[in-house]
């Protein structure tokens, strides 16, 4: 307890202020969602397959139960890196340190790729070359899944869209910039992919419901506990929940599978 007292949570970024405070689960459609992602990914033991930023390894604990004949995890920060390796099997799984717009991986090597809650905290810029990336160490016909933080409507008001990501933005700690979903679907299509499947959620990262779901009811006890004896990180986490609040209206979740033609 006394690690996380002393943590400045002024200037950490929004996701890590909830990991330190026992949450897990940190994408903005819940497990459900992922759950939902990884069905329509069809992993076999016959595939290779990749994982962009694994983080907590929530996702990749799943995966891995399904015994794919390799798994990849490229890690960009090295203290991540360390917790991924922790629960990786010793056999046909690995990560590695590196971008996801450069992965060092082969061409064509992977049969389904992965990420969540990533190309949301990327420039436009940023964006396109980790999908270009993608689309490279794909095999023909591979799939990959996201699963990403949107806005709504597809024709939001350009001057609301700003707001809503500055304020985000500020509330978070990260630079995020969700696309609406014409958007995400476009950026994916312009890279050689086909869109194939796409699910929405509401973004309820923070709500009762949604934190029973997917943290289970000790889970959750546990994080009310840990926030009520840090008042520097309460205040953050309801920073960030009246920004989700007042823009709950145009944030939702998306997953979208996309097949490399």
């Amino acid at each position: 307890m006394t690690s996380i007292i002393q943590t400045d949570f002024s200037k950490m970024p929004g996701h890590w202020v909830l990991a330190k405070m026992g949450k897990r689960v940190l994408r903005p459609g819940g497990i459900e969602l992922t759950k939902k992602m990884l069905e329509h990914l069809h992993i076999t033991e016959e595939d290779d397959v990749a994982e962009f930023a694994p983080g907590l390894g929530v996702t990749a604990k799943i995966v891995l139960e399904k015994k794919p004949k390799s798994y990849i995890a490229i890690e960009q920060n090295d203290d991540a890196a360390k917790q991924v390796i922790k629960y990786l099997p010793p056999k046909n799984a690995t990560c590695i340190i590196g971008d996801a717009q450069y992965t060092k991986l082969p061409s064509q090597s992977v049969d389904v790729l992965y990420g969540e809650a990533m190309l949301t905290m990327q420039s436009t810029k940023q964006k396109e070359e980790i999908i270009e990336e993608a689309n490279r160490i794909l095999r023909k016909g591979g799939r990959y899944g996201i699963h990403e933080l949107c806005l709504n409507p597809n024709h939001i008001d350009e001057k609301l869209k700003s707001t809503l990501r500055r304020d985000l933005a500020n509330a978070i700690r990260v630079n995020a910039k969700p696309l609406t979903v014409f958007e995400w679907k476009s950026l994916f299509e312009n890279k050689g992919f086909n869109v194939i499947i796409i699910e929405m959620r509401p973004m309820h990262l923070l709500e009762k419901k949604r934190m029973i779901q997917d943290e289970g009811l000790r889970g959750f006890a546990t994080i009310v506990k840990n926030i009520a004896v840090n008042p520097d990180a309460r205040k953050r986490i309801e920073d960030m929940h009246g920004t989700f609040k007042k823009y709950e209206k145009y944030l939702g979740a998306i997953s979208m599978i996309m097949e490399k033609q």
